[in-house]
């Protein structure tokens, strides 16, 4: 019997109310120091009905900062602050796993008290980065030095390390979106000719040492990554996305992870090549699928097999009853971008819940005709 959206599902030895999963999603609502004040729990909490929370970017030391405001969890005061959205989450019988963030070059001196973002490679990415004093061009990241790479993994495990002490049930390494690991594995980032670059294998080396550390703090089965085969976002590109993420996926299936969750097509120029369901067919695992799914696409890829989890950006920024709304087949509330980023409630945990006394979409559609 082909499966439904609103079916639960295990994930690993979780058990999910349902394959709607709300995607992460940089909000820019952290204070300078990368504490979670209150609101953010209170907008996690909102949205606890999705089967599964996967919570903005958060990065796992100071180097790794590329945004203004944006959460950590590198010390124990972020993880006091993050405690109260899993507590929140968990009061709500939901789950939610942390996402595990490098930005590498994507920073700016300015966010890294005067020191140089690192990169795979010293190739400057096109385009200007967000800092506390406005927008200012990227520059010439620093090359990693071999020595130095087993730092950037000691700083994912002791994020994973945080994350447990701060109650999520599980983590998400994020693979994609052109910061770090994206930027070794795709070769436009990645020029180098060592261990750490050249082959599928070699581009794939840093993601691999990451999840072989995560995966000594949090079973397999509680790790997640996230992949975007031909986002080019952050001036981001790859030879053949199609061949080199079949390859990466191919070698991922072995470890038994939570999940792959890929981010399918460009969300800049909203165009795809890639075959996505030869991709998902690569991966041994439940497969997260992302990137302008509705309702009705979203069922259809859950009931055909192309997808086991679908994850929602913006219909869950705006509706924190998505579950209800898109079960009941209800109105949606338009978002409003203006608000995405500035900071503050308005825009954040203001969205309405569906009201029993507003008209419904069936209603609707009988009174026009």
């Amino acid at each position: 019997m082909p499966a439904d959206l609103f079916e639960p599902l295990p994930l690993g030895d979780l058990m999910l109310a349902n394959r709607m999963v709300m995607a992460p999603m940089t909000r820019n609502r952290a204070d300078r120091s990368g504490h979670v004040p209150p609101m953010m729990a209170t907008h996690y909490r909102q949205r606890a009905t999705a089967g599964l929370i996967i919570s903005e970017s958060t990065t796992v030391s100071p180097q790794g900062v590329g945004y203004p405001f944006t959460p950590g969890i590198h010390t124990d005061d972020q993880v006091a602050s993050w405690r109260r959205v899993t507590d929140a989450i968990h009061e709500q019988s939901g789950h939610i796993f942390v996402q595990l963030q490098h930005c590498g070059r994507i920073s700016h001196p300015s966010l890294l008290d005067g020191a140089t973002p690192v990169a795979p490679s010293t190739l400057r990415p096109a385009g200007r980065a967000v800092t506390y004093s406005g927008m200012q061009d990227f520059v010439t990241p620093r090359e990693l030095a071999l020595d130095e790479i087993p730092g950037i993994v000691a700083q994912f495990r002791h994020a994973a390390e945080l994350a447990k002490l701060a109650g999520f049930d599980g983590v998400e390494v994020h693979g994609g979106n052109g910061y770090l690991i994206d930027q070794f594995l795709r070769d436009g980032s990645n020029h180098r000719a060592d261990a750490y670059g050249g082959s599928t294998t070699g581009r794939m080396r840093l993601l691999n040492e990451v999840l072989d550390a995560v995966c000594t703090i949090w079973p397999a089965q509680r790790v997640g990554v996230r992949l975007t085969p031909e986002n080019s976002f952050n001036s981001m590109s790859d030879t053949d996305p199609q061949t080199h993420f079949e390859d990466f996926l191919r070698s991922l299936s072995p470890r038994g992870l939570a999940y792959a969750h890929i981010l399918e097509g460009d969300m800049m120029t909203k165009t795809g090549t890639v075959d996505y369901r030869a991709l998902r067919a690569s991966f041994a695992g439940v497969y997260i699928a992302n990137n302008g799914y509705d309702l009705a696409r979203a069922q259809a890829a859950v009931r055909n097999g192309s997808a086991d989890l679908i994850a929602f950006g913006v219909p869950f920024l705006a509706n924190p009853d998505l579950v209800r709304r898109y079960r009941e087949n209800l109105p949606l509330t338009a978002a409003d971008q203006s608000t995405f980023y500035v900071g503050g409630e308005t825009g954040y945990t203001d969205y309405p819940f569906f009201r029993s006394d507003e008209p419904r979409v069936l209603d609707q559609m009988m009174k026009a005709e």
